[in-house]
């Protein structure tokens, strides 16, 4: 069977990822340069006087709201249920309360410095529109790691259960991938496809990619880790003997090990410097008193000149207040609208049914920092193929430090954990057990574990628009009669773009709010 170009390059992706793909497609000089810069932004000064906005929800996008529009001169309410802003940008911290809605209660107890990102943990670099906030409230950003090869995959099945550091299992790949590929191109298993230039220069590109040798056989590589560092004296290097390429592929590593090459997980990776928390608590105090925390939403309601917006006021002690205004965005999660008295359209009523969203999870847990003393990770994520737990997450923030948050069990949805735990206790065990299987001897080390459960969390009632939702149709549905308005209503949240479960789209969704919001305005 011929191949075309890109059928080659679409047969090295499946078998060695994204990277060798793109590398391929250098090597050709296929590859276009990425985009780049920020997409700007303006609203004309002064274009929002005499007209009232409130704004519904102090996430992300409900503070992009309000801080866009105060600047061109809205008159804005902001009216947040919680009291403090950010949504599911959530930092905990020694002494925070995690409340679930069925009731449980658990204190945090982290010592002073450590915290986890209970909800977004990262801010990619190829998402300008947060950056430019971070830069202009004065938020100061460190890289976040989020990968690296000292960092370690397992599977129970692989090895004798043994986990394999990533650089071996990416690099040893890599290295038999290669070594196949070569073999085909020098048998002229490819001559119809690819021109006698590229095969030379193919050749050429595999051997270094793959770190062949000059008969282009693969037998290890330095890049895969060694068995013994160069010392001084006559201590040599001492190179691992390659994992069979059989046994990789039975491991079924390759989530993991394709993770980074995701695009918007690629380096770089960035965070806020004590916390993702430190955005929205950034826009809270550059917006002053137009935030209304502990102020929940009652009714939505449409009136003949804009829209009547009924909530309990925390500042009165939950006194039910009123409030009018010429437009509403509303910003609220979904889950927490389908809730809500309304007049919706019968469209917009329509499109929430049968919505829902992942219930993903985290559980962190406070602990000495053996993973950089004893395994030299700095940052990133191991890997476990099966049981309950799928990760352990490593802090980027505070390296060196003698404590930091360890997160064992991060999921999308909390179906696998659920399945063989139901209760804090047991979820906590097979967290511990987590990292015992790739730390042995430090599930002991483990202390004050923390469980966030976004479809408990009140005023959330889960993380993002499920995928199931996602797979059965809802950019081509319900999605439309969202991003449009209902009269003088207009939707923002992640759900409002195409980036779901990001920040950057819970902003670039506000922002087309106000677009539509000022265009309608000039053309009244």
């Amino acid at each position: 069977m011929r191949l075309t170009r890109r059928q080659l390059i679409t047969a090295i992706g499946r078998a060695g990822g994204y990277g060798a793909a793109f590398a391929t497609m250098q090597a050709m000089g296929l590859l276009a340069p990425p985009l780049r810069g920020e997409q700007t932004f303006e609203i004309p000064a002064g274009v929002g006087k005499n007209t009232k906005i409130v704004i519904l929800g102090a996430g992300i996008a409900g503070l992009v709201s309000a801080y866009e529009m105060r600047k061109a001169g809205f008159d804005c309410t902001l009216l947040e249920a919680r009291g403090r802003p950010g949504g599911r940008n959530w930092t905990i911290r020694g002494g925070t309360k995690v409340e679930f809605v069925d009731g449980t209660v658990q204190n945090c107890e982290f010592g002073s410095g450590v915290y986890m990102n209970a909800g977004p943990g990262r801010l990619p670099a190829i998402y300008p529109t947060m950056l430019g906030y971070c830069r202009g409230l004065g938020v100061p950003l460190e890289v976040e790691v989020n990968t690296s090869r000292s960092a370690l995959v397992q599977n129970d099945g692989a090895f004798g259960g043994k986990p394999v550091e990533l650089r071996e299992a990416v690099n040893d790949t890599r290295g038999h991938v290669s070594e196949l590929l070569s073999k085909s191109i020098r048998r002229g298993a490819l001559d119809g496809e690819v021109t006698a230039d590229d095969k030379e220069r193919m050749l050429a590109f595999l051997r270094q990619y793959g770190n062949l040798d000059f008969d282009f056989a693969y037998r290890g590589s330095e890049r895969a880790g060694v068995a013994q560092l160069p010392g001084a004296g006559d201590r040599l290097e001492q190179l691992r003997e390659p994992l069979p390429m059989h046994a990789l592929l039975d491991a079924d590593f390759w989530s993991g090990m394709l993770f980074e090459e995701e695009l918007d997980q690629q380096a770089t990776m960035l965070q806020p410097v004590g916390g993702m928390d430190r955005i929205p608590y950034a826009f809270a105090q550059a917006l002053g008193a137009i935030v209304k925390f502990n102020s929940p939403v009652k009714e939505i309601r449409k009136t003949a000149k804009g829209v009547r917006i009924v909530y309990a006021d925390g500042a009165s002690g939950g006194a039910t207040r009123e409030i009018e205004a010429d437009y509403c965005i509303c910003s609220l999660p979904i889950p927490i609208l389908q809730q809500t008295p309304n007049d919706f359209s019968a469209r917009v009523t329509a499109a929430m049914q049968g919505l829902h969203y992942d219930r993903a999870y985290k559980i962190a847990w406070e602990s000495p920092r053996f993973w950089e003393r004893e395994y030299h990770i700095y940052g990133g994520i191991s890997w476990l193929t099966r049981g309950p737990i799928g990760l352990i997450w490593y802090p980027s923030g505070g390296l060196f430090t003698e404590r930091g948050v360890l997160v064992s069990g991060y999921e999308f949805t909390s179906e696998r954990l659920n399945s063989v735990a139901s209760t804090l206790e047991e979820k906590f065990a097979a967290s511990r057990a987590a990292v015992e299987k790739l730390h042995p001897g430090h599930g002991r080390d483990l202390q004050k574990p923390i469980y966030v459960a976004w479809a408990q969390i009140p005023y959330s009632l889960g993380g993002w628009i499920s995928i199931a939702n996602l797979e059965a149709g809802y950019w081509s549905g319900p999605y439309n009669d969202f991003i449009v308005p209902d009269d003088r209503i207009y939707f923002a949240g992640d759900h409002c773009s195409h980036v779901v479960g990001w920040q950057e789209g819970a902003a670039l969704s506000a922002r087309r709010a106000i677009g539509m919001i000022v265009e309608r305005m000039r053309e009244a």
